[in-house]
């Protein structure tokens, strides 16, 4: 509808009342198409703005779940040709390796608390293992000798925790000897035989051994050589997994670990001689010589333990001791390096330590 002159009637705002009609100017036909185009404009502009930033949304998701599929192919290559999952068993070990570093280097006693457990751990998966077997291993007196062995080593004098270790693995022999008579199951006499050896065994070979850390422990300066030894035998596997990992083709005993390999325990010496030689110069204070010696002897000691290990396993007939810790398998499987290396690390420590200079 248009007025007698012709003329478009003039806009307004409907929110303003009849008494601000006559101060609101009248639009033309021409500013009104104006007016119309440009808030169709904005309106593009708007949709254009969100569309671009879909776009570029997409895009950064598409890029993210590419990254995550490369890695993950990756990964599983590494974790077929290693047998575990590298990720996870990078993470636990920098955990475990942060609780030990701090309880050491601020109040060395702490150590205690991680260090029981873990060898009450290890003492019952090895016994579990064994009971799988068909070997007759009493787990409760097992646990409770391990506990008075490792005590011993750090509140009792040397000869006083000798004498407690022999007498524990005797109790636990005669214990065994009474409980197979309890039993009246008619075992055979090699049978009988194999099960006390082996109960004597699992007391020496992980209460006792992980006691000597705690001997060490608690010598003067002692918490520097047990992380000196800890940080060897880290160096030890961690330069023979890469590098066996990297250029590992030749076998080094294919029937007890099918994965080792001679590149592997090459690059395991060189990590392990240059590590300790930097840390025994920098952290104990004794000639670098020294350091190299200290390498050396716990690379051999740390090999030893490991294929040591590796052949009661596959005695057993299993993979690992247990699956306690992902992407390592059992506590024992991370103790076997070390429980004979910690024996070579206190009698380094009684040989070298007159040489650590002020």
């Amino acid at each position: 509808m248009t007025d007698p002159s012709g003329e478009p009637p003039a806009f307004r705002d409907p929110d303003a009342g009849d008494a601000a009609a006559p101060d609101a100017p009248p639009l033309t036909r021409a500013e009104a198409r104006r007016a119309i185009a440009d808030a169709d404009a904005d309106a593009d502009a708007g949709s254009s703005f969100q569309a671009h930033v879909r776009a570029a949304r997409s895009e950064f998701e598409q890029q993210i779940d590419r990254a995550k599929a490369d890695f993950e192919q990756v990964n599983d290559r590494i974790n077929a040709r290693t047998g575990r999952n590298l990720l996870l068993a990078t993470l636990i070990g920098l955990a475990i390796g942060a609780v030990v570093l701090g309880s050491l280097l601020f109040v060395k006693s702490l150590f205690l608390i991680f260090a029981i457990p873990v060898c009450l751990l290890g003492v019952f998966e090895f016994s579990r293992a064994l009971q799988t077997a068909g070997r007759r291993i009493d787990i409760v007196p097992q646990l409770v000798v391990a506990a008075i062995i490792t005590l011993s080593g750090f509140f009792l004098g040397h000869w006083t925790h000798w004498v407690i270790t022999f007498a524990c693995v005797a109790a636990l022999i005669v214990w065994r000897l009474l409980a197979q008579m309890a039993a009246h199951d008619g075992r055979r006499y090699g049978d009988v035989l194999t099960d006390v050896l082996v109960t004597g065994f699992v007391a020496v070979y992980v209460s006792f051994l992980a006691s000597l850390t705690l001997v060490l422990l608690r010598q003067e300066q002692g918490e520097y050589w047990l992380l000196g030894m800890i940080v060897a035998v880290v160096a030890a596997d961690t330069g023979a997994y890469a590098s066996g990992l990297a250029f590992g083709k030749h076998p080094m005993a294919p029937r007890i670990s099918p994965k080792k390999t001679w590149e592997g325990f090459a690059g395991g010496a060189v990590a392990t001689m240059a590590i300790a030689g930097g840390y025994g110069l920098l952290v104990l204070h004794v000639p670098i010589w020294v350091g190299i010696v200290l390498g050396v002897v716990i690379f051999g000691c740390a090999t030893v333990g490991d294929l040591g290990e590796s052949m009661i396993k596959r005695d057993l007939g299993i993979k690992d001791m247990s699956s306690w810790l992902p992407g390592h398998g059992g506590v024992l499987d991370r103790l076997d390096s070390i429980l004979p290396s910690a024996a070579a690390a206190l009698a380094l420590y009684f040989l070298f330590f007159p040489m650590v200079s002020p």
